[in-house]
């Protein structure tokens, strides 16, 4: 009995001290849930506090960077702008300098001619000094200042001059039918039978007779105009043909229409009948052989001058010929020899 009576009054007090114990742990849990919000709210404010000085002193960089850079460039362009108005004043002092120099030069040579008096006009001068020059028309009418211009301007003429006679200075003779163009008779048999391309240019022409009036239908060889346009810059180019006049002058106005390409022109009456065939004198156009080249599809052609032709095949209808374009790197390269015959009789010796 006071056993139970002693448990009893025991197990009051054991509730009590689980229960304070209790207690005290969850009091200790909550100071350190607080600690802990305590110290993370320090923390950040911390790391934002740390933070804001980061992003100012990065912004205070970056300004600085971009006005010392703007500041370098300020410089940079005053310094641009000395440089160029020393280089002017020294471009404007050297020209002086130089005429200073040509007129002290003039001068000393025209002092020979007027050395007998101080007092010689300026029309003496002038013609002075015309009768030592070319051009005497604008010598007169020039200031002294003006005169080197003059001279050197006539001599970048005449060296201009001589080197456009150097280049230009050969003649290239050229065949018309089946060299140039191929025509046929309209109504003709040959005509009635021969398909030519769409492709290929081609005019009607119609030559006035004595007797009647016949029409021919002329087709150009392809790529004929760009060969034309093309030597009329590296030769004098000649038409040579045995056609008569009333047939190949409209023929030619055709493939030269603006009258700049071709400078001469010569027919059947310029021919010379060999064993039946037409041979063409050459020398008619131009008499310095070193200087003239025939290029002709009929090999009889070259009976007078053999060592001055350059044979062509013949073309009648191929929409897909390009021998003149062939041709073109040949006539380039015979405008710089001295003797065109010196290349081209390497074709009768039987070299290719």
């Amino acid at each position: 009995m006071l056993s139970i009576l002693s448990s009893s009054t025991t197990s009051p007090t054991i509730q009590q001290q689980q229960q304070q114990h209790n207690n005290s742990n969850n009091n200790q849990t909550s100071k350190n849930i607080v600690h802990n919000i305590n110290t993370s709210s320090m923390s950040s404010s911390i790391a934002t506090t740390s933070a804001t000085p980061t992003v100012s002193s990065l912004r205070r960089r970056r300004s600085g960077r971009l006005f010392f850079s703007h500041l370098f460039q300020y410089f940079a362009l005053v310094y641009e702008y000395i440089c160029s108005i020393f280089h002017m004043r020294q471009k404007r002092i050297e020209p002086a300098s130089t005429k200073q120099q040509q007129q002290q030069q003039r001068s000393s040579t025209t002092t020979p001619s007027s050395s007998s008096s101080s007092s010689t006009t300026f029309s003496n001068i002038t013609a002075a000094t015309a009768s030592l020059s070319s051009s005497t028309t604008t010598a007169t009418s020039c200031s002294v200042e003006d005169k080197p211009r003059i001279t050197a301007s006539t001599s970048t003429a005449t060296k201009k001059l001589a080197a456009l006679q150097y280049y230009k200075g050969k003649t290239l003779v050229l065949d018309l039918d089946e060299t140039l163009v191929h025509s046929v008779r309209l109504g003709s048999y040959a005509a009635r039978q021969r398909t030519v391309s769409t492709s290929i240019k081609r005019k009607k022409i119609e030559v006035q007779d004595d007797k009647q009036s016949m029409l021919y239908e002329v087709y150009k060889r392809p790529h004929v105009d760009f060969f034309l346009k093309t030597i009329s810059q590296w030769y004098k180019v000649v038409i040579f043909t045995a056609s008569m006049a009333e047939y190949a002058d409209p023929v030619i106005d055709w493939l030269d229409q603006d009258h700049n390409v071709i400078s001469q022109r010569y027919f059947r009456q310029s021919c010379i009948v060999r064993n039946g065939n037409f041979v063409k004198d050459i020398s008619l156009a131009e008499p310095d052989l070193a200087k003239v080249c025939l290029v002709d599809n009929s090999n009889a052609a070259f009976g007078l001058f053999q060592e001055n032709g350059i044979p062509l095949p013949g073309w009648i209808s191929n929409p897909n010929d390009e021998c003149l374009l062939d041709l073109l790197p040949l006539l380039d390269a015979l405008r710089f020899t001295a003797d065109v015959r010196s290349v081209l009789r390497l074709r009768l010796m039987g070299v290719s």
